[in-house]
């Protein structure tokens, strides 16, 4: 369930009131704590006492390093069954926060309360926790719902303009594969701001939730939300190891103008909609320099994606603007050719 607060937190609030919860985790980075956490404080209204985890930022903290961390502290702490974990953050803290609560003692109840635009309108949703393993993303994980989601839009004032930009590409992919409206409300942001973005932002969240809710555990429709991430994840897993890595958002923009192409090569959809929509997008997204990866080291880590079966890579593909396939199987060469084309896109 998805609920907007207010600003007294006053559904967060009743939440806990109603709950029996025996004590309370909430889990921050040092980002949250210092922009975010004295918010939630500031308006919590409790008797159960409180600790607050924090770590690092970046995903380079989101491994079972820092899991088996939280998971002693836990122990030490003494959480039981009946305790809370507040996810206080963006995708890194939802998604590993999750995680712990889901295997900490086989699990533990957990609320996200996310900070970023990016885990509004994605990270938070459906249910998906997870871990990094080595470079590859999300590799380990559960399916695992928080009890709520509790949004406070106004959070997205502490955020730097990079990270704005980063959230809008999940955006942008919502109306793409479910709601053409959506989309072409979004295009006609001229400026991406906190005014300009917070009216759609609830409508971005229940296009994840309604195809979740039909499709929990990925079997068919769900599939549909990875639009952009086959290669868009393959190029973040690779900037892991840069010392400058890319934000999820910049790299499923990459992926999604490369998709979008790759849709047009299979006869999906047309050119003139594939160039409508890659346009569009590059109003948002700088060009990324993909010279430094070798062909062979993208195709590994894209037969390595969770979506595959026997080593076949599986896309979801547009079929129009607001439809979208999935288990959709591309040559090698149109693969190629899609990632070529992307370079080609550096002199705009």
């Amino acid at each position: 369930m998805i609920t907007i607060l207010d600003r007294n937190f006053s559904q967060l609030n009743d939440f806990l009131t109603e709950n029996s919860f025996s004590k309370i985790f909430i889990l921050v980075d040092e980002n949250t704590h210092e922009y975010c956490l004295p918010v939630l404080l500031g308006n919590l209204e409790t008797d159960v006492s409180f600790e607050i985890l924090e770590i690092e930022p970046g995903e380079d903290m989101k491994n079972i390093q820092t899991v088996n961390q939280l998971w002693e502290i836990l122990t030490e702490m003494k959480a039981d069954r009946k305790a809370l974990i507040i996810n206080l953050g963006g995708g890194v803290i939802t998604d590993m926060g999750g995680f712990v609560a889901s295997t900490y003692k086989r699990g533990i109840q957990f609320i996200n309360v996310p900070t970023t635009l990016l885990s509004m309108c994605d990270a938070s949703i459906g249910g998906k926790t997870g871990i990094d393993l080595l470079h590859y993303k999300n590799m380990v994980g559960t399916f695992s719902f928080p009890e709520q989601i509790f949004v406070f839009p106004q959070f997205l004032e502490t955020l730097p303009y990079k990270e704005l930009v980063s959230g809008f590409a999940e955006m942008l992919k919502h109306g793409l594969i479910a709601d053409k409206t959506h989309w072409d409300n979004l295009i006609q942001i001229q400026k991406l701001d906190v005014p300009g973005i917070i009216p759609h932002i609830e409508i971005s969240m229940n296009i994840k939730q309604d195809v979740v809710e039909k499709d929990f555990h990925e079997k068919n429709i769900r599939k549909t939300l990875n639009f952009g991430h086959t290669i868009g994840h393959a190029i973040e897993s690779l900037c892991l190891e840069k010392e400058s890595p890319i934000l999820h958002g910049e790299a499923v923009a990459l992926g999604m103008i490369c998709e979008t192409h790759l849709s047009q090569l299979e006869g999906l959809i047309s050119k003139e909609d594939a160039d409508v929509i890659i346009e569009n997008i590059q109003k948002y997204y700088s060009f990324i320099d993909l010279s430094d990866f070798k062909e062979e080291d993208i195709f590994n880590l894209l037969l390595n994606d969770k979506k595959n079966v026997q080593s076949k890579i599986n896309f979801s593909l547009l079929t129009d603007i607001g439809f979208c396939t999935f288990d959709y199987e591309c040559s090698t060469e149109n693969i190629l050719k899609s990632l070529n084309f992307y370079k080609t896109l550096s002199g705009f």
